[in-house]
């Protein structure tokens, strides 16, 4: 039970972070993003996003796995 609480949260806060990454490509391009698109590093806040991002994935896709063996 304390696994499928825990595997809720991770997935709502992975949602968030989803979200607050900004693309220029798919649905924001509808709303003026631009066609082009170039080669960017990632800095400050959007870095530690992505990063978030991939910890997050990676607790749930090992939470996912622990419950199959319980």
């Amino acid at each position: 039970m304390a696994i499928a609480i825990a595997q809720i949260i991770i997935s709502i806060i992975l949602i968030a972070l989803i979200l607050l990454q900004e693309h220029s490509s798919g649905l924001s391009g509808i709303f003026g993003g631009n066609e082009a698109s170039f080669y960017s590093v990632r800095r400050g806040l959007e870095r530690i996003i992505f990063g978030a991002t991939i910890v997050f994935i990676v607790i749930l896709a090992g939470l996912s796995i622990l419950d199959l063996f319980i």
